[in-house]
């Protein structure tokens, strides 16, 4: 499907993804938590497919996409007790309420994919 076919606030949920990858992998520098390796490293990589993704998304739609960053959420909010960060209460909180906010998203974007008519 091309994004010609989607409604604005699909690709509104794209954007908003794309800025949220993008905070996450910033996080280690404005949070300070750079040197911590596991957290930051985590935010770095996760962060960078969410938007990486979330651009793949807005160029050319799949549902597969979306499939992937609700995983990378799902990731985001198990990764500081999957990797042993939860003592960094800032990569924990940055982490977690990316995550989630990622994996509401593309959630909503699966759900809108399921409704809308079959152009086939």
């Amino acid at each position: 499907m091309n994004t010609m076919n989607r409604r604005t606030e699909e690709t509104v949920l794209d954007v908003a993804s794309l800025v949220v990858g993008v905070a996450l992998a910033l996080t280690p520098w404005i949070f300070g938590f750079a040197t911590e390796t596991a957290a930051a490293w985590n935010a770095w990589v996760v962060g960078a497919a969410i938007a990486l993704v979330a651009i793949g998304a807005l160029v050319a739609f799949a549902e597969w996409e979306e499939w992937i960053n609700l995983i990378l959420g799902i990731w985001a909010i198990a990764s500081p007790w999957a990797l042993g960060f939860t003592a960094v209460s800032t990569a924990l909180y940055a982490h977690v309420v990316a995550g989630l906010i990622v994996a509401v998203l593309a959630g909503l974007e699966l759900w809108f994919a399921s409704k809308r008519p079959s152009t086939a």
